[in-house]
């Protein structure tokens, strides 16, 4: 057997805002996570579907990002962009 090869290997001390809140048609339970990775984006994981991403104000700009990674329609699409708005 080989030894393994990591690419990185780090620990570091996060922020994690757990936040559940009810749409128009369904029900959000997210966790989202502040570190000092990804380039001061987000990690928004939606807990009900267990789909996450990597979020920051460009990608809510960016038309259907949301609705594609969290596979959600126009409605629920827009919901959740206002939301994070407020957050991110």
């Amino acid at each position: 057997m080989s030894e393994r090869f990591f690419l990185y290997d780090e620990a570091e001390d996060t922020k994690t805002r757990f936040v559940s809140f009810m749409g128009e048609q369904q029900r959000f339970d997210l966790a989202i996570t502040t570190t000092t990775r990804y380039y001061g984006k987000k990690l928004v994981l939606n807990m009900q579907s267990s789909r996450y991403a990597i979020i920051g104000t460009d990608d809510l700009e960016e038309e259907g990002y949301l609705e594609t990674v969290f596979q959600l329609d126009e409605d629920d699409g827009r919901e959740l962009r206002e939301f994070l708005y407020e957050v991110i």
